[in-house]
C-alpha cells in the first residue's frame, strides 16, 4: 500500500482505512513489538504498544501522503521506535540499565529480520555500505559489536583502545550510521 492509495482510502472513510492498516500490517507490527517486548512485558504491554503503533501511524497519515513509497518501512520505524520506547519505560519501572548503543542498532538491523518480504540482501547491503563509510576504528567497532557480539573488552583488544573508548566511540558511530542512513531514506 502506498501513501497515496492511504490517502484516498482516508478520505472515503478513515474507520476502514484505519481497519484495512491493522488488517494488512498487524502481525507485521506485532512482531516488532513483540521481538522488543517479549522479556520485559506483559501480553497487555505488548498490545498496548501495537495500538499506540497504528495511533501514531494514524496521526502521521494525516501530514504525508504525497508519496508513492510502499508505507510498510514507515510502519516497521513507527513499531520499532514506539516499541523502544515501551521497553525503556517498562525496564525504567524494573530498574533495569540497558545500554542504549545496543538497544539502538538492534532497531535499524532487527526491523530488516523480522518479515521475509523485505528485501533482506539490499538492505544488509546499504547498511554494510554506510558503516564502512564511517572509517576505522569505528566500522571495525560496530562491525565486532553487532554482526560478532564482542563486548566492549574484546573489542578494545583488537583495536588497540580501552573498553571506555570502545563505548564511546561507538555511541558516536551509531549517532553518525543513523544519520547516513537517513539520509538514503532508512529511517532508524
Amino acid at each position: 500500500m502506498t501513501s497515496r492509495e492511504l490517502a484516498a482510502m482516508m478520505k472515503e472513510s478513515p474507520a476502514d482505512c484505519h481497519r484495512t492498516l491493522v488488517r494488512e500490517y498487524g502481525r507485521y507490527v506485532y512482531a516488532i513489538v513483540y521481538n522488543k517486548l517479549r522479556g520485559c512485558g506483559t501480553k497487555e504491554d505488548i498490545e498496548e504498544c501495537v495500538s499506540d503503533v497504528f495511533a501514531a501511524l494514524f496521526m502521521k497519515c494525516q501530514f504525508d501522503l504525497s508519496s508513492e513509497n510502499d508505507i510498510k518501512s514507515l510502519i516497521g520505524t513507527i513499531a520499532q521506535r514506539k516499541a523502544i520506547d515501551s521497553f525503556r519505560s517498562l525496564c525504567a519501572k524494573e530498574k533495569h540499565i540497558t545500554d542504549t548503543d545496543e538497544d539502538d542498532m538492534r532497531e535499524i538491523v532487527s526491523d530488516f529480520s523480522v518479515d521475509e518480504r523485505v528485501d533482506r540482501s539490499e538492505l544488509r547491503r546499504v547498511l554494510l555500505d554506510k558503516i564502512d563509510e564511517l572509517g576505522e576504528p569505528d566500522s571495525t567497532i560496530l562491525i565486532q559489536k553487532f554482526y560478532y557480539n564482542k563486548d566492549s573488552n574484546e573489542i578494545a583488544r583488537s583495536v588497540s583502545m580501552t573498553a571506555g573508548a570502545v563505548r564511546q566511540r561507538c555511541a558516536r558511530a551509531m549517532s553518525k550510521l543513523r544519520s547516513k542512513l537517513v539520509e538514503v531514506g532508512i529511517q532508524g
